[in-house]
């Protein structure tokens, strides 16, 4: 397939970075919006863990059909026509009236999003250098990024004038246009593949293969509880520690939230303009991950430990090191042909988002029965918090061992190393 440079490739990243913009400011509008759900609507921890898991849960149900039609249709005519669930979505959510209501229609949002960040990874994978390919997905993830602050302060200015189903109803209107752009000036696909047809792929598409590739058998644990950990926290859990444990107004908390979106805004920046010259200089992302982890996990007990005294800053410090897990995404992708590149990703994708959806609500759930034990706010957030430290622990030291252990965990048919 032909490389894709220069301006060209430049427009085919912006169109897929506005939808993936568009599903980051969707993903992570909760955080903003708790406060306001819990004021109108009475939700508990549980429930705003739920509501916004809820949202993952939709995102993670797609993920492994995703990833066969990625590889059979393309990612242009395959994203063009999940974002229409995300407009109905959006809709149905603006007009929801109770708590059910409220959970399918996110579930319905996270559905049609599911492939904003997929189908341009899988179109990077296919159309651009390798190097390139790095770049790219730091980018995007920088959009991401850039996608998050846009839900934290410009969000909270917003509300007076739309109120919350107003702002869903505009965030409808600009999926719909997200969906004309990447339909005019996305790249064509292939025609579709008869070896990536249910009939031809069979072994459950090639799934099975995927999960038992050495690489990918690794890197499960961390992509289910250090990178959804991650964007649990950067998504929601960081807006209550603020105001429920530091005593934040929810004024303050927003800004808090634009403070950490921006510094990962800047980190992936930095990686994307770091990663294609580490390289051409032999850059290991593995061993980025190895040696970046004990940071991480230093920093969260740090942020634990301080309990009320933890600010943004210490929140936007552990989710800045955290980044260094997101150099495993592409790594995985070069580790497998172009015929299951979008199969590769979706099932990553599935793993880090079914960490998403576990953490967030595991998180409330944890607090919530900790404050029935009569423990203090701050003391449950801290207990939560721990417990989700451990396992970060453990997903680490995995990571370790079956680095130094020789040998692949079962066949690796139809993969390779880039």
């Amino acid at each position: 397939m032909t490389l894709i440079t220069g301006a060209a490739a430049a427009r085919v990243f912006l169109v897929f970075a506005f939808a993936y913009f568009l599903s980051a400011l969707l993903r992570a509008v909760t955080a903003t919006l708790a406060p306001v759900f819990s004021r109108e609507l009475a939700l508990g921890a549980g429930d705003l863990g739920l509501l916004a898991g809820a949202y993952f849960l939709g995102f993670a149900l797609m993920q492994l059909p995703l990833g066969q039609a990625l590889d059979r249709f393309g990612p242009r005519r395959v994203q063009t026509a999940l974002m229409t669930l995300a407009v109905a979505g959006c809709v149905a959510f603006a007009l929801a009236q109770s708590l059910a209501a409220l959970l399918a229609s996110r579930v319905l949002i996270g559905m049609g999003v599911a492939a904003c960040l997929m189908a341009p990874l899988t179109c990077y994978r296919l159309r651009f250098a390798p190097a390139t390919q790095l770049r790219a997905n730091a980018w995007m993830l920088m959009t991401g990024s850039l996608g998050m602050v846009a839900s934290t302060l410009p969000v909270q200015w917003a509300l007076p004038l739309l109120g919350w189903r107003g702002l869903f109803v505009a965030l409808a209107v600009a999926l719909a246009l997200a969906i004309a752009l990447v339909g005019w000036l996305a790249p064509r696909d292939a025609p579709c593949r008869p070896d990536a047809s249910p009939a031809a792929t069979r072994d459950r598409g090639g799934y099975a293969a995927i999960t038992r590739h050495r690489l990918f058998v690794r890197l499960a644990p961390l992509a289910v509880v250090q990178y959804g950990g991650l964007i649990a926290v950067q998504a929601l859990w960081a807006g209550p520690w603020l105001t429920e444990v530091a005593g934040w107004t929810a004024q303050a908390a927003a800004g808090g939230l634009f403070a950490i979106n921006l510094a990962m805004l800047l980190a992936f920046l930095a990686w994307g303009a770091l990663l294609p010259r580490l390289a051409a200089r032999g850059l290991d992302p593995m061993r980025v991950v190895a040696f970046g982890m004990p940071v991480v996990l230093v920093l969260l007990a740090w942020a634990v430990a301080g309990g009320a005294s933890t600010t943004a800053v210490h929140w936007a410090a552990w989710c800045v090191a955290s980044t260094c897990v997101s150099l495993t995404q592409p790594a995985l992708a070069q580790a497998f042909p172009d015929t299951l590149a979008g199969r590769a990703l979706s099932a990553y994708n599935l793993l880090i988002f079914a960490g998403v959806f576990a953490v967030q609500w595991g998180l409330g759930l944890a607090i919530d029965i900790l404050r029935a034990a009569a423990w203090p706010p701050q003391a449950a957030f801290q207990g939560a918090f721990g417990g989700f430290g451990l396992l970060c622990l453990a997903a680490y030291l995995w990571f370790v061992l079956m680095g130094r252990t020789p040998g692949p965990p079962g066949r690796r048919e139809g993969a390779r190393r880039a």
